[in-house]
């Protein structure tokens, strides 16, 4: 995964990511640093989840949990808890907040402004009109 991320880097200038070294910050009590993360204690912190997620894959594989159908149901575990770590800290709202400018989803809204009425859910079968 980690070349095919560093390709995709260097295709898009997309910077490094730093949010699970902003949350280990806050779940120890570290000083956060602004701007760009020690890069020690970005990996501290993925190869800590690995190591304690690890022993859960583990327990599944001894309980018969095996192939390619519980390793998609772990996926799903590393996910959420990478997901309820940064929302539990707050790394990733802060993060977004502190951004100057706007963001991706801003810019794309910017291109077509105001409301259309050929975007949007079909209408609902039966409601009425008034």
């Amino acid at each position: 995964m980690t070349p095919g991320e560093k390709l995709e880097q260097s295709l898009t200038n997309r910077p490094n990511f730093h949010v699970p070294a902003r949350v280990l910050q806050r779940l120890i009590g570290m000083r956060e640093h602004p701007g760009r993360q020690p890069q020690p204690v970005n990996w501290a912190m993925h190869f800590g989840q690995d190591v304690a997620l690890g022993v859960l894959r583990s327990v599944m594989a001894h309980a018969g949990l095996r192939g390619p159908w519980s390793s998609t149901k772990f996926t799903v575990i590393l996910l959420t808890n990478d997901q309820i770590l940064a929302n539990a800290t707050g790394a990733v709202a802060d993060a977004l907040a502190a951004r100057i400018g706007p963001g991706p989803g801003q810019r794309h809204a910017a291109i077509l402004l105001g409301r259309h009425s050929d975007v949007g859910s079909p209408p609902r079968a039966g409601t009425c009109s008034r």
